[in-house]
């Protein structure tokens, strides 16, 4: 049975914030967007959050640890450009449309990966 994008977008998100690897947290939102390019844009948010929540429940037992706050960050820096391009457009944002607002308007998570 094929898993949901959702959880596979989780579970991605998840991998890369707790890897500790600033190169891979820093391509984590760019990769979500090209990868799920046809999910809705507010997806990525729901799965930013709920990585960080993830491994925010974890560290509660091991101690304080900054994943889960770039995990948040980045979750409220992808929904500003949701709102920015659902207001420029009048419809629903799909990822790809951050792909598209990225290389136009705002290139943050495309040139320096958003860290």
């Amino acid at each position: 049975m094929p898993q949901d994008p959702l959880d596979l977008m989780i579970e991605f998100a998840v991998a890369a914030l707790a890897s500790g690897d600033p190169g891979r947290s820093g391509a984590l939102v760019r990769t979500l967007a090209q990868d799920f390019s046809g999910e809705k844009a507010l997806a990525l948010c729901f799965a930013l959050t709920s990585a960080a929540a993830a491994i925010e429940d974890v560290m509660r037992h091991d101690g304080p640890g900054q994943s889960p706050v770039l995990g948040y960050k980045l979750a409220a820096l992808v929904a500003a450009d949701i709102l920015a391009i659902e207001a420029l457009t009048g419809r629903t944002a799909k990822a790809v449309d951050l792909l598209h607002f990225w290389r136009r308007v705002d290139p943050y998570f495309l040139t320096n990966g958003g860290t």
